[in-house]
């Protein structure tokens, strides 16, 4: 799953590349992230949080009975999501303006701009529906077990964008009136269609007979189990809004910033894609049905075991990746986006937006695995409720940050990262709570190592992007793809010597047991390597 998931954030990655190379920074730029945030927002609380929190818990208990009586509440719940979100997307289709007016008002002072936006909107909305769909397609296969293809299938979405990108951008630019960005709306809804579609086939290979759920559109609630879904899933939207309500907030903020500050932004947070998706997401996604089972079979200590697992396989990775991209940022996004419309200070302001949400990086990770915990222990107002107060903490952060103390647009960027932060730690107390054996000695223990590990991953990678770039300019070789490549690839060697060394020292065991793996693979013993 992890390697799926990172073939998704690699190939989203080039997506961007394509995007920086034909938009940059610009006004048609910043209208695009504006109009794909409203939908994406959606998307983001449904596909990686808040649908998994409330359907995954209920399929899992079906099944343990039949898997008869888990695609009925599969049939029963896709029909109600079907209605009531192509009801939602036409709404949001029919007030796609004065939503856009309320994120980016500012929009309104650049002729164009905010009516760009708005037909923007308009064309990608139906994209919520379809990638909601396939966020219930893709709990019902990790409850059976199945966690590569529904990892895969972002793949699928970027792919077509970047198909989209290359082809049709070139094509409406020579040979229509429409403005070229339309190219990456269109690949939107192409590959919201293809993630979709590629789950659906594969449930129909498990058995599942495709229009069941045709059936359940005269009684969309006769499985039980509907409703307590439903239940569930607005205060689990709720409970996981936190980090991507912050993330708009922070974009309406920086439509006030002028040109380019939404899209250095949104430039800067794709990097941690990487990290939150690999060992965010899919830990998530793969500890919720683990710690459901254990709890069905009244195993709470080690549901909680498995819990803890988790966070400390966030911290031993996404604490040394923080630190790498806080302190190698500018060259890794000169690499990756400095290239046709994506200028030198695109790439600074850029860069200073990474090192701020990067600081932020194990919170938002550890906030994606606790909060799906809440739902299968059915304690769902604890995480709302932490929810409404960091997203209202985030609103003064930003206020005080931008309108009273006049930082530059980076500083929404920090508010991010310390409200993130603060909702992780207020999780994790509250969840130990409920739990017990999460917290102890061992754990702030294991989390000190894990703290020095990172340190020393941050000082290592700095040193040696310096010295390569110090090299380059001795030798008289102007900067390029070349010499940011050579930082980014000094400074990642380093990394990972630096991991690997200071975890043996201060014997961390996710880190002992990756090197295993590599080891035996490398000997061609697999022997139980797999399982490590």
């Amino acid at each position: 799953m992890g390697l799926a998931t990172l073939c998704s954030r690699v190939f989203g990655l080039v997506r961007e590349q394509v995007f920086a190379f034909y938009f940059g920074a610009t006004d048609a730029a910043d209208a695009f992230n504006i109009a794909f945030r409203i939908p994406n927002l959606l998307r983001d609380l449904f596909a990686e949080g808040a649908m998994s929190a409330a359907f995954v818990p209920n399929f899992t208990r079906a099944l343990l009975n039949t898997t008869k009586a888990a695609f009925r509440l599969l049939s029963s719940v896709v029909a109600v999501l079907v209605v009531g979100l192509s009801a939602l997307s036409f709404v949001g289709i029919c007030l796609s303006e004065p939503l856009v007016r309320l994120y980016a008002s500012a929009f309104a002072s650049v002729p164009g701009k905010l009516e760009l936006a708005t037909q923007l909107t308009q064309v990608m909305f139906p994209f919520f529906p379809m990638v909601a769909l396939a966020a219930v397609l893709m709990g019902a296969l990790n409850a059976m077990g199945s966690f590569f293809l529904p990892a895969f299938a972002p793949v699928l979405f970027n792919v077509a964008s970047i198909l989209c990108g290359v082809i049709l951008t070139p094509l409406f630019a020579n040979h229509t009136s429409l403005p070229p960005i339309y190219s990456m709306a269109v690949g939107v809804l192409v590959g919201g269609f293809l993630q979709f579609y590629v789950q659906w086939w594969q449930l129909r290979k498990k058995g599942y007979r495709p229009l069941e759920f045709a059936k359940n559109f005269a009684r969309p609630f006769a499985d039980p189990g509907t409703k307590k879904v439903l239940l569930l899933l607005v205060p689990g939207t709720v409970g996981l809004a936190a980090t991507q309500l912050n993330i708009l907030v922070n974009s309406v903020y920086a439509t006030h910033f002028g040109s380019g500050a939404v899209s250095w932004l949104n430039y800067a947070f794709r990097f941690l894609q990487f990290p939150i998706g690999i060992f965010g997401v899919s830990l998530a996604v793969a500890t919720l049905p683990l710690v459901t089972r254990k709890l069905a079979k009244g195993s709470p200590k080690e549901a909680a075991d498995e819990v803890a697992n988790s966070l400390h396989l966030v911290f031993a990775v996404n604490g040394p990746a923080a630190a790498g991209l806080m302190v190698v940022g500018l060259p890794i996004v000169q690499m990756i986006f400095q290239h046709g419309q994506f200028k030198l200070f695109d790439a600074q302001q850029t860069a200073q937006a990474l090192f701020w949400y990067a600081l932020g990086l194990p919170g938002y990770s550890v906030v994606k695995v606790l909060v799906p915990v809440f739902y299968a222990l059915e304690r769902t107002r604890i995480p709302v409720t932490i929810s409404f107060v960091m997203v209202g903490l985030n609103l003064v952060l930003n206020h005080l940050f931008s309108a009273v103390w006049g930082f530059p647009f980076w500083a929404l960027a920090l508010s991010t990262s310390i409200v993130a932060t603060l909702n992780a730690v207020l999780l994790l107390y509250f969840l130990n709570r409920k739990m017990g054996g999460i917290l102890g000695t061992q754990f702030f223990s294991r989390l000190f190592a894990h703290g020095a590990v990172a340190a020393a991953v941050g000082a290592t990678s700095y040193a040696a992007s310096s010295g390569a770039a110090t090299f380059w300019v001795k030798i008289g070789i102007n900067t390029g793809v070349f010499t940011w490549s050579s930082q980014v690839v000094c400074a990642l060697l380093a990394a990972i010597a630096t991991w690997l060394a200071v975890g043996k020292v201060f014997r961390i065991s996710e880190i002992d047991r990756a090197l295993n793996v590599v080891v035996r693979r490398f000997r061609g013993k697999n022997g139980n390597s797999d399982h490590q």
